[in-house]
């Protein structure tokens, strides 16, 4: 039986988007991955820009809110941020909740290429998070 993981951020647009692809990069092809919000803000194109400059296409995601995987039973229900932390709805099911609070990229400010490299630095971080995700626990 595959397993079933859901990372949730605030407006699934960053962070929960890069974790995600990250996961379904590293992991088998027996595991479900899914990404929400407690909204939805559309998938955001600098995070579509920084994983292109990792190889990994993002472009056909979509921006999903909770409620819409309200019936699956999930495995494992990371959150990447504090606020989807504080937010995330109750799950009646045996998921492991873990959590990593990622800096909001979106959020970066500065020249052009000082949010690109806020992007990356964020980017990296997630990556190397699901790497060691899959490896421990799948």
């Amino acid at each position: 039986m595959s397993k079933k993981i859901l990372v949730l951020c605030t407006g699934n647009s960053c962070r929960s988007q890069i974790a995600e692809a990250y996961l379904r990069h590293f992991a088998n092809s027996d595991v479900e991955i899914y990404s929400a919000g407690v909204e939805t803000h559309g998938v955001n194109p600098r995070a579509i820009a920084t994983m292109k400059e990792d190889g990994i296409d993002i472009t056909k995601h979509t921006s999903n809110h909770i409620d819409e995987y309200a019936k699956i039973e999930f495995d494992y229900v990371i959150t990447v941020c504090d606020n989807a932390k504080e937010r995330c709805p109750f799950f009646p099911s045996k998921a492991k909740m873990l959590h990593q609070n990622f800096t909001d990229p979106a959020k970066a400010t500065g020249t052009e290429a000082e949010i690109n490299q806020q992007f990356a630095q964020v980017r990296q971080e997630i990556k190397n998070y699901c790497k060691k995700f899959v490896s421990e626990n799948l």
